[in-house]
C-alpha cells in the first residue's frame, strides 16, 4: 500500500488514487499539532486532536511507499504537508537511538517502507533544491527509510502528466 500525501486541489486528488493506495489532501479541516505528546505518552499512536489526519501515523505502519507531493516553500514542504508530519511523530518512539551517527528516535513498527517526495514550483534555485533534498535525507534518516528520493516538477500538472503516463506501477 502506498499513503500518499498532497497538497494539490481536488481536481488533481481525483487522479491520484491507483488501486489501495490512501490518498490524503488539504480539505481545510486538519488541526494544527499542539505539541502536547499525548500521541507519545498518554495514548500511543492516537492524537487527540480528532479529525480525518489523526490515524496517519498508525496507517504508516502498512505502508510499502509514503509519497509526499508538495509545493517547495524556499526549500521546505508547504505548511500542510509540515503540519501532516508534525502530526505523525508517534510513528516513532519517544526514546533516543544513536544511527549514522546521528540521535534518532527508535522505530516503533518493524515496517521499512520507501520515501518518495514530488516537488513543485515555478523557477525553483538550486539552493531551494539542495534545501529540500536535504530535509527528505532527514525525514528519511528519522523515519528509518529503506531508500528515499527527491524529484522536482515547474508545477503540479507535471506530476500528474507523469503519474499518469506511468499508471503508478
Amino acid at each position: 500500500m502506498r499513503l500518499i500525501i498532497h497538497d494539490l486541489s481536488e481536481e488533481y486528488e481525483k487522479k491520484l488514487k491507483v488501486n489501495n493506495d490512501m490518498v490524503l489532501g488539504n480539505d481545510g479541516t486538519i488541526k494544527s499539532c499542539i505539541g502536547c505528546f499525548d500521541c507519545w505518552t498518554k495514548h500511543p499512536v492516537l492524537c487527540c486532536l480528532k479529525d480525518k489526519y489523526s490515524d496517519n501515523p498508525k496507517n504508516m505502519q502498512y505502508m510499502d511507499e509514503y509519497v509526499i507531493i508538495t509545493e517547495c516553500y524556499c526549500g521546505s514542504y508547504s505548511p500542510f504537508i509540515k503540519n501532516i508530519l508534525d502530526r505523525s511523530i508517534s510513528y516513532m518512539l519517544p526514546f533516543f537511538v544513536i544511527r549514522n551517527d546521528e540521535m534518532h528516535h527508535p522505530e516503533r513498527y518493524s515496517n521499512k517502507f520507501k520515501l518518495t517526495v514530488y516537488a513543485y514550483g515555478n523557477s525553483l534555485t538550486e539552493r531551494e533544491k539542495a534545501t529540500m533534498k536535504s530535509f527528505v535525507k532527514a525525514n528519511a534518516i528519522n523515519l528509518n527509510c529503506d531508500d528515499y528520493t527527491t524529484t522536482f516538477f515547474q508545477s503540479p500538472q507535471d506530476i500528474i502528466s507523469l503519474w499518469e503516463g506511468v499508471k503508478c506501477k
